[in-house]
């Protein structure tokens, strides 16, 4: 029994010095699986086609997807939109712009991953609240259960797990995080191992 336990301590702990990949698939992940789709989200919800006012304009599909129960009542007439609707809209459609940009290229991550899991909860919350997306065994969407293709409590779960990844561990030593430490002298990274 010492020898299997010496054999698996042996194997694991060269997997224990490549811990500086865990960040960069996360990172990689992430790109694959949910820039575009932020991307595309954020690019739906400003008037670029308005020239430069229009970068601080939000659509009539950014009214509908974060004002829904407004949206309707407006007739989903962007001219009725608040004030505040509309600056919630444009920075939320900026945001979903930039944050992911932010994490694919691995600069401020921490920050960048952290602002990315506030805003899954808003969305989450926008879809639970304003859009009626159901949650419980009805809709296949518990946890513990046999499914796992629950579109809030399943899916969102494991963005979010991406996202506290880059949090915990930065973004690796292939973002630009890694760069502006080394040119600025400021170094929080622990050296990589051999």
């Amino acid at each position: 029994m010492t020898q299997l336990l010496s054999l698996y301590h042996s194997l694991t702990a060269r997997l224990e010095r490549l811990g500086w990949l865990t960040p960069t698939l996360a990172r990689l992940i992430f790109a694959g699986v949910l820039f575009y789709y932020f991307w595309q989200s954020g690019v739906s919800k400003i008037a670029f086609d308005q020239g430069l006012t229009g970068l601080f304009t939000p659509t009539d599909g950014a009214f509908a997807q974060i004002f829904p129960k407004a949206a309707e009542a407006a007739l989903y007439d962007v001219s009725q939109m608040t004030a505040l609707q509309k600056l919630i809209a444009v920075a939320g459609g900026w945001a979903e712009i930039v944050l992911p940009l932010l994490i694919v290229l691995g600069l401020f991550t921490r920050l960048t991953a952290l602002g990315m899991i506030g805003f899954v909860i808003v969305q989450s919350l926008t879809d639970i609240f304003g859009h009626g997306v159901k949650l419980g065994l009805a809709a296949n969407d518990t946890w513990f259960d046999r499914y796992s293709d629950g579109l809030l409590l399943d899916q969102r779960a494991f963005w979010v797990f991406v996202l506290v990844v880059l949090v915990i561990r930065g973004g690796g030593p292939l973002a630009l995080d890694r760069v502006l430490e080394r040119k600025s002298g400021i170094g929080g990274l622990a050296p990589l191992p051999n």
